[in-house]
């Protein structure tokens, strides 16, 4: 094949049969790879009311069709699994090297079922693959983990692996990409769950292309146009997301307040970062190199490194928990590199739970003793080793915000604000709520890339403008626009391209510039898989992923309701708050007609689903709309939980 490598690895860690498939030409051009692909997986072959930490969970794992290619800002991979920390789809999207080298392994995707009797690890090369024994590398973080693994199968694997927090089930542990890339939504529990301690992948095969000279004549004026945006090397490979302090308005104190760019403290705006700075990387093959390497000058980890320090971690474990000092959070950013755990979502955690103890709706008897005092740096620092290794209150943190929310009590849920389980705190009705309420794995701010509307990016939104493309108030009528914005991330989640270290459109969907907005993706597939797609096809492919995404959550359960507008406590028992959620429910509706979907029910019509090749998921639907109901991923008694090992 061309473009696909044309192999699909199964792993069964149960009974250790490791077979190869072929991949079916059909189905790589109507799912066209990366998420695609994982979640055509998920949905066709993952039972029905499965516990997500049970043996019978799928974990899967796809390059983008245009990873390994000439193409520049490609080495994005997706994993994708029945999420532990919402009950619903779970897929992360991480960099590093894992996509590229995945593709010179000569794999389309990895799907691992069951569980292994005693730890293990996967070792892949070349679409030939072995399990090893990892006893001896059980309870060691993720960073010892991928240098003992490289120094054994070489320097240049990649390796995706699961610290402390995934072997004790931490419900949002991640599956860490070659260390510092992180594939977020729990897949590193569910990895946990079946004894899989680490993959290593690596390989000497190449992509072939369909048209060769073409392909690399489309990348290298892709490479041009971004080397030449003043956007992209002026502010996206200066300061990466730190910008975003003083743009995005971060949450403070759970969410409190949003902060605007003079409300952040001096310490923690772009500039100050780069004081910690010792240099700029990127994933395999990028020419931005958006992230960061740092240093921590002082306290208990003076001289220690670290990567990729995004905005996310300074708003989640910074403003938004209470903390304004650089050095805690570098310290927690670390951290959870190395136990492997998700800093939005363990951020969103300990915030809610800071918000419930100064209200006096949540005790020091009840943390045993810990400080949840929004300042208590120290106190937090403590917290993350605590909820990596389950231990006292750590154990009821490690359930996430819902879970934590759902055992302390229906006071607790009114703080807790998400969108079936994830959070990205409160946002009034317009683009950026209906595109939380809508996402396909929880309240998200990559799935429909909402905000790129109104982004200032001087290079590419006259273009959009010109071609109509370019929404100036989304928030009027968000639905015509998200769904825009939902079909582009959806594609470069399949193509294996990176969305932008500062939300752009350049990134994510590359040549928008030259053909917006698809029909420079439509000639790079075109020379690289040698299939003649068109806009429509594309766009009809992008329409199918996220409609079968929306099914499979149907299937566990969700509804319309959940869809929701999350709201303060005081707001939402005012008669404004009603007004909001009525302006909301409008925008849903309004957004399920455009889809094809029920406007009363959400789900997809079977004129919708015969539309976009999806015949057979109607009577499934059907079934069960009568079964289910979701209300967050099954819990477990805490003392059942796997607990401790080494502290990092």
């Amino acid at each position: 094949m061309n473009g696909w490598m044309g192999t699909i690895l199964r792993v069964d860690l149960g009974t250790k049969n490791i077979v190869t498939q072929a991949l079916d030409p059909q189905y790589a051009r109507d799912y066209i790879g990366g998420r695609g692909f994982n979640s055509y997986v998920l949905f066709n072959e993952l039972p029905l009311g499965i516990d997500p930490l049970s043996p019978d969970n799928i974990f899967a794992m796809a390059p983008g069709v245009l990873s390994g290619t000439p193409l520049g800002l490609t080495s994005r991979l997706e994993v994708s699994t029945l999420s532990p920390y919402s009950g619903i789809l779970g897929d992360g999207n991480a960099g590093e090297s894992m996509a590229f080298m995945m593709k010179r392994a000569g794999l389309d995707q990895l799907i691992v079922t069951g569980r292994a009797n005693h730890p293990v690890y996967l070792r892949i090369h070349n679409a030939k693959a072995e399990l090893y024994d990892a006893s001896d590398l059980w309870g060691m973080s993720t960073w010892e983990v991928t240098d003992i693994l490289r120094n054994r199968h070489g320097k240049t694997c990649s390796v995706a692996s699961i610290g402390q927090a995934g072997e004790n089930l931490v419900r949002f542990a991640s599956t860490m990409i070659d260390k510092y890339g992180s594939a977020a939504r729990g897949s590193g529990a569910v990895l946990g769950s079946k004894n899989l301690k680490a993959i290593v992948v690596s390989g000497d095969m190449h992509v072939a292309l369909a048209d060769e000279a073409a392909f690399k004549q489309l990348a290298k004026e892709d490479y041009k146009f971004i080397k030449a945006s003043s956007f992209q090397q002026d502010i996206v490979a200066k300061y990466g997301t730190h910008i975003g302090m003083m743009m995005w308005e971060p949450g403070f104190r759970n969410s409190e307040s949003c902060m605007s760019a003079d409300d952040v403290p001096e310490a923690l705006r772009p500039e100050s970062w780069k004081q910690y700075e010792t240099g700029r990387v990127g994933c395999h093959g990028c020419h931005v190199k958006c992230k960061n390497r740092y240093r921590i000058p002082s306290g208990r980890r003076a001289g220690e490194t670290g990567e990729a320090l995004e905005f996310e971690c300074i708003y989640c474990l910074g403003t938004n928990c209470g903390i304004l000092d650089p050095i805690p959070i570098m310290e927690m950013e670390n951290l959870c590199d190395a136990y492997g755990m998700d800093v939005i979502a363990l951020g969103n955690t300990i915030a809610m739970a800071k918000d419930l103890y100064s209200r006096g709706l949540l005790t020091s008897a009840q943390t045993g003793g810990l400080s949840l005092d929004w300042e208590d740096a120290d106190a937090q620092v403590e917290l993350v080793h605590a909820t990596a290794l389950r231990q006292g209150f750590g154990n009821l943190v490690a359930e996430g915000m819902y879970g934590l929310a759902e055992q302390l009590g229906n006071t607790a849920m009114e703080l807790c604000y998400h969108v079936k389980g994830l959070s990205r705190g409160t946002y009034p009705p317009g683009v950026f709520a209906l595109a939380h309420a809508t996402s396909t794995r929880g309240a998200d701010h990559l799935r429909g890339r909402s905000w790129a509307f109104n982004q200032v990016d001087p290079d590419i939104f006259p273009v959009l403008k010109e071609h109509g493309l370019m929404i100036e108030n989304p928030d009027a009528d968000p639905a015509p626009a998200l769904i825009v914005g939902e079909r582009i991330t959806t594609l470069s989640d399949c193509t294996g391209r990176c969305k932008g270290g500062v939300n752009n459109w350049i990134c994510a969907m590359p040549l928008c510039w030259k053909k917006p907005i698809f029909g420079g993706l439509v000639d790079l597939l075109t020379a690289a898989c040698g299939v003649p797609y068109t806009v429509e096809e594309l766009e009809r492919a992008a329409d199918r992923i996220y409609t079968l995404e929306h099914a499979f959550n149907i299937c566990r359960g969700v509804r319309r309701r959940h869809d929701s507008l999350p709201q303060k406590p005081e707001l939402y028992h005012s008669a404004e708050g009603a007004a909001e959620r009525q302006l909301h429910e409008a925008h849903v509706t309004r957004y399920y007609q455009l889809r094809g979907y029920d406007e009363h029910t959400g789900v997809p019509t079977a004129k919708r689903l015969e539309e976009l090749g999806l015949d057979g998921v109607a009577e499934r639907l059907k079934t069960c709309q009568e079964t289910s109901n979701w209300n967050g991923p099954p819990l477990w008694d805490e003392a059942e939980y796997p607990q401790g090992t080494k502290r990092v």
